[in-house]
């Protein structure tokens, strides 16, 4: 089977019309790595009907879902192709609750198979940042009495972002992540996970980055209320009202993985066509996730 390509969702559902669509693209995508059996290590099968693979020892039977993250989806592996097709294709997504009524499932499972989703949306950090980045901290939340600016005591959800620039000034690249302040020791995270040492970085001029340029080169400047980064403050705000129109609410604990999904659609806004393929790779090569470990993380 080829790899999916394109947004056109007629054609999507002409391509996976079945489970076994679903589950014959699944075993594609793992036969690119070797089998190697989860109870004795043998490594030959032989492939069955249903696509899954049985050991040549010890006859143990592995679906075509077991060890990735669509593992044990009891409502059909074609409606979680769907919701996956969605959340990767569309430009803002939908709120679990819509899921669920298009999908004929709970909200609440709508919301657990799509926070394993954004999961896999997840960056690997094996591609850092180079180039000119702009790095900026934000907030969401309302507005609380006596709590301006950077303040360290308010309810609002503090976070940082980072965004890679092409030559013309347009965003090549973006990544958030929730922070608990605003102190170096927070900041640093970002850089760490996706910016190269080389990049040629800008700031505004928080104290809280001083430290960090001492391992990375940093240029402060003032912000002159958002006009010497326009492109990074364009994209905090439709990131900040993605959030507020379409889910209204994140708890801190998902924050996190919100920010994947949104990341994860503009890092590829110049390959949607392989986009969704892009999502079922990273959606196999993930460990499986159980509902325990999403809601405690």
């Amino acid at each position: 089977m080829d790899i999916f390509k394109g947004q056109n969702l007629l054609e999507f559902s002409d391509c996976f019309k079945t489970d076994n669509d679903c589950k014959e693209y699944l075993t594609n995508i793992k036969s690119k790595t070797p089998f190697k059996c989860s109870r004795c290590n043998h490594i030959a099968c032989q492939t069955r009907a249903d696509f899954s693979r049985q050991c040549n020892i010890c006859r143990h039977t592995e679906s075509a879902t077991a060890d990735t993250l669509f593992h044990k989806v009891k409502f059909g592996v074609r409606k979680a192709f769907f919701i996956c097709f969605e959340m990767a294709t569309s430009t803002k997504s939908l709120s679990a609750s819509y899921m669920g009524v298009r999908y004929g499932v709970t909200e609440k499972t709508a919301r657990l198979f799509m926070l394993k989703v954004r999961e896999a949306m997840s960056s690997s950090g094996n591609n850092p940042m180079d180039g000119v980045v702009h790095v900026d901290e934000f907030v969401l939340g309302g507005r609380e009495e006596t709590k301006v600016g950077r303040s360290y005591n308010a309810k609002k959800k503090k976070a940082v972002t980072a965004v890679q620039l092409t030559e013309d000034g347009k965003v090549k690249r973006m990544y958030a992540m929730k922070i608990d302040d605003f102190s170096a020791q927070s900041l640093q995270y970002i850089f760490v996970n996706h910016i190269s040492r080389n990049a040629k970085i800008t700031t505004d001029k928080w104290r809280g980055y001083s430290p960090i340029a001492k391992a990375y080169d940093i240029t402060q400047i003032e912000s002159n209320g958002g006009l010497n980064f326009k492109a990074l403050h364009t994209m905090i705000h439709q990131v900040k009202s993605w959030i507020r129109t379409t889910y209204s609410w994140v708890s801190d604990n998902n924050l996190n993985r919100y920010f994947n999904e949104f990341c994860f659609r503009i890092n590829r806004s110049q390959s949607k066509a392989t986009i969704f393929n892009n999502l079922i790779v990273k959606m196999v090569n993930n460990d499986k996730i159980n509902q325990a470990e999403l809601i405690s993380n």
